[in-house]
């Protein structure tokens, strides 16, 4: 089953107080690649996250956002350093004393002391939070999955149509073939007689005919392109990754219909090659959408 590398999926979970958001966005890449974007209090179970993902998606560029939103995973804890809060309270009394200071000290003079006063954020392990968390990146992968296969789906029916045409264009050129060498035989002895007015040693030449018409003969050609065609076929009915693999057997195509144009010299041929490449660079782009 073909499946596309883009999608995007969206779960909300909430549980005790806190609520886990994750969405997950898959584009286009050679190889895997994950990012993910996780709070500080999640750090630890960034690996799980990642493992999780590699179970149901193989290839592609895969961007995972995670927030968390309540008390989940953090307590906090009020920190007043007292030694130090002696200190600022003994030299407000004797700045007072030695220049005669009227005012009281305020106790929100202390307080706004950040050096003072301040908010501790301890971390605690929260077995429920983490497995709430891991539930929602599991219902986030199972809706990217289940866009990459729509989108795989209109992907898989679109090369099938291109396959169809190039079939088409492959039968066409296999008729043509046995033509064009005939033809590339009959110019090149015409050019001899031209040249020799017909004196000539005739075995002699004739060797040298079938030696360039040989190098003109474009039936190996075409039967590599009919096998690369049928790989390519089977190829789309295999489970897990396919893409570079077809991606790799577009590129061999491409360089037997180069070689095809580049041998026969024939109208009729120059238009198929012309319209055989065409078919291939559509079918390229659509194989690297594909996992």
């Amino acid at each position: 089953m073909v499946l596309s590398m883009t999608g995007f999926g969206r779960s909300k979970k909430q549980r005790q107080g806190f609520e886990a958001i994750v969405e997950i966005k898959t584009v286009n890449h050679r190889f895997s690649e994950i990012n993910v974007r996780v709070p500080r209090t999640l750090l630890k179970i960034e690996e799980k996250v990642k493992k999780t993902i590699n179970e149901y998606i193989h290839r592609g560029r895969i961007e995972v956002f995670i927030l968390l939103s309540g008390n989940g995973g953090t307590t906090r804890k009020l920190h007043i350093d007292w030694n130090l809060l002696d200190d600022y309270y003994q030299f407000i009394s004797q700045l007072k004393n030695k220049y005669d200071l009227h005012s009281q000290v305020d106790l929100k003079d202390l307080l706004t002391q950040h050096d003072i006063v301040s908010i501790e954020e301890l971390e605690e392990e929260n077995k429920d939070l983490e497995e709430l968390v891991l539930l929602a990146v599991k219902e986030a992968i199972h809706n990217v999955v289940q866009m990459r296969t729509v989108e795989g789906e209109q992907l898989h029916k679109d090369i099938v149509h291109q396959l169809g045409l190039f079939q088409k264009c492959l039968e066409l050129l296999t008729e043509y073939a046995p033509a064009v060498v005939e033809q590339y035989k009959m110019r090149i002895e015409k050019k001899i007689k031209d040249y020799t007015a017909g004196h000539f040693d005739e075995s002699r030449v004739l060797t040298e005919i079938a030696i360039f018409v040989d190098k003109a003969d474009i039936n190996e050609e075409i039967t590599r392109l009919e096998s690369h065609l049928l790989q390519f076929k089977n190829s789309l009915l295999l489970d897990g990754p396919v893409g570079r693999k077809l991606d790799f057997m577009i590129q061999e195509m491409n360089r037997e219909v180069n070689t095809i144009g580049s041998k026969a010299n024939d109208s009729k041929i120059s238009s198929l090659i012309v319209e055989m490449k065409t078919i291939l660079e559509k079918m390229r782009e659509q194989v690297q959408n594909i996992e």
